[in-house]
């Protein structure tokens, strides 16, 4: 695993190129990343390398933070600046008040529309795929959670603020709301990514300045799961596929990560009275 600044703007990499230019860095195909980052915004995106792709699902949903710009009074059709402007209103009425009330109403948890121009699939094809053939895309609600929502500066028609939002929560969604809110459209302007769970904007490099000195223990993916370190002979198991007897815990643990000789081996999941491992990330 490592930290990679993305950079940003009008012509910005998406997360795939990001992930192009680091396999390049490091000489290997398996690479991927925790949370795609628009091209326009910038910011930290955590690269997962080798076995340890096969961890990111149990990392996608940590919180992220976010700074940000929206911008009053236009609607796009990707909710960002990026796309063509599809109604306009008058904004100049709207006061650094009104501007507070309007964030405060999305603080906590809501239901929130995805992007129409978004990688969530209806019917088994992008969404973004289909509003780009010019096909009414109108995806379902989902519930997501807005832990910070605070307003930086308001400079009319320009609303920078800072976020810090569940895993799958939508910032071109949320300015698209907020605009709603105060009755004038809004889009976001701009867009940068400051946390990933843990981890922060400054710890980051540049994708093509990754070493293999810049990776990270594939163990901090499963921080959030509880431990169990394993004999030699459990050991010897486990890197074959084999179950364990789940022992001790609170039996609600329903996974839990393996260690062998201070090191992650697997992730094993209780299922009855045996542990099964599920993804094996350690070399044979």
């Amino acid at each position: 695993m490592a930290l990679v600044a993305k950079p940003g703007g009008p012509e910005g990499p998406t997360s795939h190129d990001v992930v192009d230019i680091v396999r390049r860095a490091l000489g290997t195909d398996r690479v991927g990343h925790l949370g795609t980052l628009d091209p326009f915004a910038a910011g930290l995106l955590v690269i997962v390398v080798g076995r340890a792709t096969r961890l990111a699902p149990f990392a996608a949903a940590w919180p992220k933070a976010y700074q940000g710009v929206i911008r009053l009074g236009t609607t796009t059709s990707t909710d960002d600046a990026t796309g063509e402007p599809v109604a306009t209103a008058d904004w100049h009425a709207i006061d650094a008040a009104q501007v507070e009330g309007a964030l405060a109403t999305f603080r906590g948890a809501y239901d929130q529309r995805p992007p129409a121009y978004s990688a969530v699939k209806v019917a088994g094809v992008r969404a973004y795929r289909r509003a780009r053939r010019g096909e009414a895309v109108a995806l379902p609600r989902r519930r997501v959670e807005v832990a910070e929502l605070v307003l930086e500066r308001f400079a009319p028609p320009d609303v920078s603020f800072q976020a810090r939002v569940s895993g799958g929560t939508y910032l071109r969604s949320l300015a698209r709301d907020v605009g709603e809110a105060l009755g004038c459209g809004a889009h976001l302007a701009a867009l940068t990514r400051t946390e990933v769970g843990p981890y922060r904007l400054a710890e980051a490099v540049a994708p093509e300045a990754v070493t293999r000195a810049d990776l990270r223990d594939v163990a901090e993916l499963v921080r959030g799961l509880p431990r169990r370190d394993l004999s030699a002979t459990e050991r010897d198991a486990v890197a074959h596929g084999r179950p364990l007897p789940a022992g001790g815990g609170t039996g609600d643990e329903r996974r839990v990560a393996l260690f062998a000789d201070g090191r992650l081996l697997a992730v094993a999941e209780r299922s009855g009275e045996l542990l099964k491992p599920r993804v094996v990330v350690a070399e044979e």
